[in-house]
């Protein structure tokens, strides 16, 4: 089926004129090709003029493997010669090459929703009901809302009608501005480094938000168990180190069968509390301190709860789950933040604004985005 913005002589790039329907339409098909992170609203800013950017290096230059396997499809075997540079610019051989994407088998659009609300709200009940969890209740809320608002499902508004999956754009290639070297899925924001997904990857990781945060949970313990106290130094936290020192580590303050074993944490981080400024060492013994970055423009955090006092080593842990360097202390601060106010599931579902915390530089509304999970030492 043709797109309705595949006409001859018709360009389509930025410009800050009223809402088009044919950007919409080109809107809904990079979002289903997992090039947009969101907004389909017709207005053809800078957000959607990159999104067509990175789809134009792929066709270029895209990989069909990644470190964590291979895509079941090539990007740049649709371009055939018809996209030539990246410039942003949508022309009618762009948009033929989009068609054949949407229509190919090989490529696996990404699901969206009829009900997001109630999607949403049937998924985060789901998570409730988990039980026996070997991660704290209350960081894993704290990490769902911090990587995607608590949504699986964004939810449309008067204005923007983006009902897609959560998706989280990393660029993490300096030399290479336009390329998405990751992408996070849904609640969880799972993230995958081939484009597009396989089939049994949406299946699983996409249509079923249990799985996708199952694979958070792993993900997440496998960091308390591996990259706090591991035996090199990429595979320890400086923080806990420096802090703790090298005894065991702390699975909570209680033990078994207390009421309170993994699921009291925001009375814990309520007790001692700390303000975060520019000149305040990440942790003691280092001269590093807190400056923003690409994907956190903060540089101070009040009243955040001493990981320090915490009794666990869960505060290092979620700091390991998002990587190292400074992205990582941020990220830690605001998560510990979260948990003295642990998200209302009510509170996160019903707020269709509610970001994702993976959507990056460039990405809708001007939101910093948070810097890829996956780095090598603390």
């Amino acid at each position: 089926m043709a797109s309705i913005y595949r006409l001859r002589g018709l360009t389509l790039r930025r410009a800050s004129g009223p809402p088009d329907p044919l950007v919409k339409a080109l809107q809904r098909d990079l979002r289903c090709l997992g090039y947009l992170r969101s907004g389909i609203d017709g207005w053809f800013g800078p957000v959607t003029e990159r999104a067509v950017r990175a789809l134009q290096f792929d066709l270029l230059f895209g990989s069909r493997h990644g470190k964590d396997g291979d895509a079941p499809v090539a990007i740049r075997s649709f371009n055939r010669g018809r996209v030539a540079a990246v410039t942003g610019v949508v022309a009618e051989r762009l948009a033929a090459c989009i068609e054949e994407m949407l229509v190919d088998h090989r490529m696996v659009t990404l699901p969206r929703s009829d009900d997001s609300l109630a999607a949403n709200r049937e998924a985060l009940a789901r998570i409730q009901e988990l039980e026996d969890l070997p991660v704290p209740r209350p960081f894993l809320l704290a990490v769902l809302g911090q990587e995607s608002g608590g949504q699986h499902f964004r939810t449309p508004t008067l204005t923007d009608a983006d009902d897609f999956i959560m998706v989280g754009l990393d660029r993490n290639d300096p030399g290479r501005p336009d390329r998405i070297t990751s992408r996070g899925f849904g609640l969880g924001q799972h993230t995958l480094f081939h484009h597009p997904p396989r089939a049994d990857e949406v299946e699983s990781l996409m249509l079923d938000p249990v799985r996708n945060v199952l694979r958070a949970i792993t993900e997440l313990e496998g960091k308390f168990r591996h990259f706090v106290l591991g035996p090199t130094s990429a595979t320890q936290a400086d923080d806990r180190l420096s802090e703790i020192g090298r005894g065991a580590l702390r699975v909570c303050r209680y033990s078994q069968p207390d009421p309170r074993y993994l699921t009291d944490c925001a009375r814990c981080a309520a007790e001692h509390l700390v303000d975060i400024g520019p000149t305040t060492p990440l942790h003691p013994g280092t001269t590093a301190t807190l400056h923003p970055t690409p994907y956190h423009p903060e540089t101070t955090y009040a009243a955040v709860p001493d990981r320090s006092r915490f009794g666990c080593d869960w505060p290092y842990a979620v700091r390991r789950y998002n990587g190292s360097g400074v992205n990582s202390y941020h990220y830690q601060y605001q998560i510990l933040q979260m948990l003295r106010q642990p998200p209302r599931s009510s509170a996160i579902e019903d707020d269709p604004s509610a970001p994702a915390r993976r959507a990056g530089p460039g990405a809708a509304g001007g939101h910093a985005r948070r810097h890829g999970r996956r780095y090598d030492k603390a």
